[in-house]
């Protein structure tokens, strides 16, 4: 499983009319820019869950998960219920599937996502009823730090990358996005394994549901996000690194910078926290052991 490929319709991506000016003058022209949309994921006897998302898939999808019956429909994993599953793990509502009593679709409002919890009543809430934007951070000062960091697990070991693997996946993630390489405007996040394959790959207008999505689609796929690493486009805040960390994710690799919090929630949790990932350098800000400078024969390489 690794993500969605754009159609002719090019989904995730919609047309405006534009005036380019330059030193020349101007011209009237059309542009490519980022769909944004809603999806609220309404938990039964917890609260409600508006995200702004980007839809980037066109295809026949599944609309449906039962505990009993698993996915519902004929097409394949739902992108938006792959986000939905991925936010509520992610969220700290669910711990799996297993958790999961059903997932609808609203049948009347098909950007609401209707989830009933197998124990509702055990959940801890931290937010509910919110709208949580694009570029949505969380507060992470003093005690609420400290509790945050000893509700999350310890990341385990295994996996090892080089630097030349990291670079080599993070070009193919980079040839992935193609809504970001129409509009400049997506974030992407990809899930890679021990023998350097892209299991599952995202994206999306906001850095935490392309998370979010390639999360979920694991869970679907009964992949364990324990054994892997994680690539990201974005910036490496406290809320990406506790969603990895959540996930148990061991390795995290980001295009661009990290922050003070997040990297001491990744020292604690033992996972390995590399930002600036640019040929040919990168730097690492936690648990360097799991990545090596000499490349690995088993690794992949194109």
């Amino acid at each position: 499983m690794d993500g969605c490929r754009l159609t002719g319709d090019r989904e995730g991506i919609s047309k405006v009319p534009a005036v380019r000016l330059d030193f020349g003058g101007e011209d009237q022209d059309t542009c490519d820019v980022v769909r944004e949309e809603t999806l609220t994921i309404a938990v039964e006897a917890v609260g409600s869950y508006t995200l702004m998302w980007t839809p980037t898939c066109h295809r026949a999808e599944a609309m449906g998960y039962t505990d009993a019956d698993g996915l519902l429909g004929e097409g394949e994993l739902s992108e938006a219920m792959a986000l939905a599953v991925g936010f509520l793990f992610t969220e700290g509502l669910i711990g799996g599937l297993d958790d999961l009593n059903s997932i609808a679709f609203c049948p009347d409002i098909p950007s609401v996502v209707r989830v009933v919890l197998t124990d509702p009543g055990a959940v801890t809430v931290r937010r509910r009823d919110v709208v949580v934007n694009s570029s949505c951070g969380v507060c992470g000062e003093g005690e609420w730090f400290e509790s945050l960091s000893d509700s999350l697990p310890d990341v385990g070991d295994g996996l090892m990358v080089t630097t030349d693997n990291l670079h080599h996946l993070m070009d193919r993630m980079r040839r992935r996005q193609v809504v970001f390489e129409a509009t400049g405007g997506t974030h992407a996040a990809a899930a890679f394994d021990a023998a350097g394959q892209i299991l599952a790959f995202a994206e999306d207008l906001g850095r935490h549901n392309a998370l979010d999505k390639v999360i979920g689609q694991c869970l679907f796929a009964g992949i364990d996000t324990a054994a892997l690493g994680v690539l990201l486009s974005s910036r490496l805040s406290l809320e990406m690194v506790s969603k990895a960390v959540r996930a148990k994710f061991q390795v995290v690799a980001a295009v661009s910078a990290p922050t003070s919090l997040a990297i001491e929630l990744a020292q604690r949790k033992r996972q390995t926290l590399a930002a600036f990932v640019r040929q040919p350098k990168c730097n690492v800000y936690a648990n360097g052991h799991r990545i090596v400078s000499a490349p690995r024969p088993e690794m992949l390489k194109n």
